[in-house]
């Protein structure tokens, strides 16, 4: 496991934890920026995709340890056993864990589709990026 170093800004814990999720091999990372955005729940959200449950578990319990070890404090979370989805909410940034159903169906990014987003470089590198609207279909 690499090596961090406590981040000192909002986005830098946000990229933090994309990167340990990253490392735990979840794919399909984005960071989104809802700072700018009114009533927004907190001002990062972090999402990404797991393959199974075992990963789930995985990719949640590094961001969780790995917060924790660098003073982010611990997050508030909801995850059940067989959940297809682990909320790991520090306030200022909430990151989502999804099973590719799950992210298919709730679709997370298209909802906040006014934020910036970001994704990361191979290596773990934030870069801005956009995000596809949602297929139109035909009635």
């Amino acid at each position: 496991m690499a090596t961090y170093a406590k981040p000192r800004s909002t986005k830098g814990r946000a990229v933090l934890c994309a990167r340990v999720a990253q490392e735990k091999l979840a794919h399909s990372i984005l960071i989104l920026d809802l700072s700018e955005i009114e009533s927004s729940p907190a001002d990062f959200f972090v999402v990404c995709t797991a393959d199974s449950d075992a990963q789930l578990k995985s990719v949640s319990e590094a961001v969780s340890v790995t917060a924790k070890e660098l003073g982010l404090g611990i997050a508030r979370t909801d995850a059940r056993s067989g959940s297809q989805w682990v909320i790991l909410d520090y306030f200022d940034i909430i990151v989502h864990v999804m099973t590719p159903q799950a992210r298919e169906f709730y679709k997370l990014e298209r909802l906040w589709g006014d934020a910036k987003a970001y994704a990361l470089t191979p290596s773990g590198a934030p870069r801005a990026t956009t995000i596809k609207p949602a297929k139109k279909t035909k009635p």
